[in-house]
């Protein structure tokens, strides 16, 4: 019965041959068989297509050309999207298990009115994935911390192609925080139903656009409050620096 449903995966990758492997893997290494994997690849210029072309064509969808930034290439990747149920899984992260999709998609089964599943994430800071450093538990997570900036983990959301369409694309005019923007969007403007688990879904190698520094994070925060603003949500500077004290409770899953 749960091969019932198709799941589509994308992957957005640049210059990522010291990680593309495991990530692949992990998802070709899934027990569900219903799964439409699609890579998009920036025009990467170190190994990362030596190492995706050894895969053969009907392993995955490989699409490689310049693109407009991470969102950009995000919407590309779900514009292909034929599956019932669509995830994200960045080029440095990885499913733990081969029984991830199988659960995922046990949940859409056992509850025929969800529209996405929130699930956890845990943040490793060397590519061995054995001691976490961070416990992003989406069961933690409550909607009113949208107005400080926190948001549900993006890579352990999965959402289905239907609610997508009622969602929209991800707005590319945001450079690190098109994602908090798009998950906003979902949960508090569009009112999908999300169902919160602390089952972790991958496992994440700490890094990307929105922890690259003091810099990195000025300007997510600014663009965070923009995003709420934007939507009629009132929140101020003093509101958004008070996520870095509730992270302190992610450090080793507290």
């Amino acid at each position: 019965m749960l091969n019932n449903l198709k799941v589509s995966i994308v992957t957005v990758c640049y210059n990522a041959d010291k990680t593309i492997l495991r990530t692949v893997q992990s998802v070709l290494n899934q027990k569900y068989t219903n799964i439409e994997y699609i890579i998009i690849d920036g025009a990467s210029t170190d190994q990362t297509l030596t190492v995706l072309n050894a895969y053969s064509n009907n392993e995955f969808k490989l699409i490689s050309e310049k693109d407009n930034g991470l969102y950009d290439a995000i919407n590309k990747g779900i514009s292909m999207c034929t599956g019932d149920i669509i995830g994200l899984l960045h080029s440095d992260d990885i499913y733990p298990n081969e029984n991830v999709i199988s659960t995922v998609v046990s949940y859409f089964q056992n509850d025929f009115s969800l529209e996405a599943l929130s699930s956890s994430v845990e943040i490793y800071k060397t590519a061995d994935f054995i001691n976490p450093y961070r416990i992003y538990k989406a069961s933690n997570f409550r909607k009113w911390q949208f107005k400080i900036g926190i948001q549900p983990p993006h890579p352990g959301f999965f959402i289905t192609k239907e609610a997508f369409n009622k969602v929209g694309y991800y707005r590319t005019q945001y450079n690190i925080s098109g994602d908090f923007e798009w998950l906003l969007r979902a949960i508090i403007i569009n009112k999908i139903v999300v169902k919160f688990v602390p089952f972790t879904s991958v496992y994440m190698l700490d890094g990307g656009l929105s922890s690259a520094g003091w810099k990195s994070r000025f300007k997510m925060n600014n663009e965070d409050l923009k995003i709420l603003k934007s939507h009629g949500i009132y929140s101020n500077k003093l509101l958004i620096y008070l996520k870095y004290l509730l992270k302190l409770f992610q450090i080793r899953g507290l």
